[in-house]
């Protein structure tokens, strides 16, 4: 027994850690002396949760403690063995190791650390603060604890956790509640086989308490189907061996088929599900805040902490996810973490990048389809505004050629009315003369074709019909103009040389606007010459075919011409030399050679007068056989 007792003291002495302290910013500073603290760990350190509970709290003493901390800890390995008798030599240990050094403060960390320091409170460190923390309230009585203790106690709804469970799988038949065999957990074991009764008939349980950890892995994976896992604690499994930190819950983990609960959330994203659990970070806090109070001078019976409870419920959405549970069937204001951003989260800035390009790129068709109709629009306003005033102008020009149409009509009248009367002459004789009768009736005939041609010609200037192109021979329509505008020249003693090419320059377009434009570039040179004091008036018209392809319609006078600086301007709209002119003639004749795709330029002629060169494009000759497309 002496030997057993002197390897309990042995393990007892390796269980307390030499003391050691941190400065915090404050106490840098504040001058004084440190406080000491003794944190009592149940079973040990490294025991889960105490063991992340007491991370927490080491880091928030530090940040919020006014003072140097010289915090020394101790572990209660006794505590598995469960014999009180054998607690006494870790009690003389720890009253030898600070009868010397005075303690400000004593935490318990756990239930095993609570119970002992309540059992033993007369006989270590009575006059000493005592904080209970970790230690569920149904572990101990308030009435325990004297006007020098004070406690951060927690409680776990165990019926609301297994609720949590078959709320979200209702499908389940099978719970197994993982927690081990040390009195605690004895303790633990038969609380909740007596609050599970109530589902009795809904769901079974069964108890791993009475396992070794290979055993339980193994049991963990041969669960049937609908099952689920409750973990709990394993402190000592059945045959004695600690459980130390998690390994335990790490093998459990991967051998299970099965979502695992648990309820705490020391594991929570290392493979739990979720639920309402208890949070370890706050009971850290919790009793760093507490200790705080205490060292600061606050009498620990005075200080009244609220229980820790179950948090809202927390979930992790990878395991939701794993085993397929619908977020639908959790409660209203459950918290779901770890979830894995969608690709809109993802990739938020590239695709609302992207979402901006192709919105603006839409905008800016919708404008260009916008603009390219409205464009349509004013071209198709602005060539009907042209075609009115190209009528406009044909009419204002066949008005300045009256006299010379009336003339031209009226010479074929005469030699038709002359003819006729002849011809009815040579038929009245007594032996009438057919041959000369038919003559006369020929001669008729030929000076009614030629009225015909002027009118048609007249006629043309007048209407106002949407005409598609057609083959237009140039030759033909400078003929017609020249025709039109013979006595006019005659009555200005104005020249003609004509010099139209035999190669008929055959050109798909309006007739009527291009017989326009050659009469209106005519009349303007017969009206630029008929004032002129040379008395070398002639009017010079060339058709030719060019080198490139293209037609040519070339109109030359001797009038005055233009001072070169202004021939630029003589195609802008409202530009006139003329007194009376409204400047459009030129500007209309340019637009309407344009739209034929050509071109309409003036260069001063040499010595005086002014040089017009019509270009249009001619049609192409047609293969033999072909047709026209």
């Amino acid at each position: 027994m002496g030997r057993w007792i002197a390897a309990l003291a042995l393990g007892i002495a390796l269980a307390v850690s030499t003391g050691w302290a941190w400065p915090t910013p404050a106490a840098a500073r504040k001058v004084g002396p440190p406080k000491r603290v003794l944190l009592l760990h149940s079973l040990g350190p490294q025991f889960p949760p105490w063991n992340t509970i007491a991370i927490n709290f080491r880091e928030q003493l530090r940040s919020q403690s006014p003072h140097p901390i010289d915090l020394y800890e101790a572990s209660l390995q006794s505590y598995r063995f469960g014999a009180a008798e054998e607690q006494k030599p870790f009690i003389d240990y720890l009253r030898s190791l600070f009868a010397e050094r005075g303690l400000d403060l004593v935490i318990a960390l756990g239930a095993p650390a609570a119970r002992f320091f309540l059992l033993n409170r007369p006989e270590i460190f009575p006059g000493t603060p005592l904080l209970l923390a970790a230690a569920d309230e149904r572990t101990f009585s308030p009435t325990e604890l004297g006007h020098n203790d004070t406690a951060v106690a927690t409680r776990f709804d165990q019926l609301r956790q297994i609720e949590d469970i078959l709320q979200l799988l209702p499908d389940t038949t099978e719970i197994a509640v993982v927690i081990g065999d040390s009195p605690l957990e004895r303790f633990w074991v038969e609380r909740l086989q007596h609050s599970f009764e109530r589902f009795a008939g809904r769901v079974n349980f069964r108890w791993f308490n009475t396992l070794s950890a290979d055993e339980m892995v193994q049991q963990v994976r041969e669960l049937p189907a609908h099952s689920a896992i409750y973990y709990g604690t394993v402190r000592v499994d059945a045959q004695g061996v600690p459980q130390e930190g998690d390994s335990l819950f790490g093998r459990i983990r991967e051998a299970a088929q099965a979502p695992i609960f648990s309820y705490i959330d020391n594991h929570f994203g290392q493979g739990i599900v979720g639920g309402p659990l208890l949070s370890s970070y706050e009971i850290g806090r919790r009793t760093a805040a507490v200790a705080g109070r205490i060292l600061g001078g606050e009498t620990p019976g005075d200080i009244k902490t609220p229980t820790v409870e179950l948090s809202t419920p927390l979930y992790d959405w990878r395991e939701l996810q794993r085993w397929k549970v619908s977020e639908s069937r959790l409660s209203p204001g459950s918290i779901v973490q770890f979830r894995e951003p969608t690709a809109l989260e993802r990739y938020r800035v590239q695709i609302l990048a992207i979402a901006a390009a192709f919105l603006l790129q839409t905008l800016l068709i919708g404008w260009f389809l916008h603009e390219h109709r409205r464009r349509r629009i004013a071209e198709t306003e602005s060539l009907q505004l042209v075609n009115d005033l190209a009528r406009m102008n044909r009419f204002a020009t066949a008005g300045q050629l009256a006299a010379s149409i009336a003339h031209e009509i009226r010479q074929p009248l005469s030699a038709i009315v002359t003819a006729s009367t002849a011809g009815l002459n040579w038929l009245r004789r007594a032996t009438p003369d057919l041959a000369e009768a038919r003559l006369a009736m020929e001669t008729a005939v030929e000076q009614s074709h030629r009225a015909d041609d002027v009118i048609k010609g007249v006629g043309a200037l007048f209407r106002n019909e949407a005409q598609e192109r057609r083959r237009v021979d140039l030759n033909e329509l400078v003929e017609q103009v020249l025709a039109i505008t013979a006595q006019s020249r005659a009555s200005h003693a104005i020249g003609l040389d004509a010099d139209l090419t035999p190669d008929a320059p055959v050109v798909m377009g309006h007739p009527i606007q291009l017989q326009q434009v050659i009469l209106n570039l005519v009349m303007n040179a017969v009206e630029a010459m008929r004032d002129s004091a040379d008395p070398a008036r002639m009017l010079r018209i060339q058709s030719a075919v060019r080198a490139d392809g293209t037609a040519l319609i070339r109109i030359r006078d001797t009038g005055p011409g233009v001072d070169p600086k202004v021939a630029d301007n003589m195609f802008q709209p409202f530009f006139t030399t003329k007194p009376g002119g409204m400047g459009m003639g030129l500007s209309i004749c340019k637009t309407i050679i344009e739209a034929h795709g050509g071109s309409l330029t003036a260069t001063p002629n040499s010595p005086h007068g002014m040089d017009f060169q019509i270009v249009l494009p001619r049609e192409r000759p047609r293969p033999a056989g072909g047709r026209r497309p």
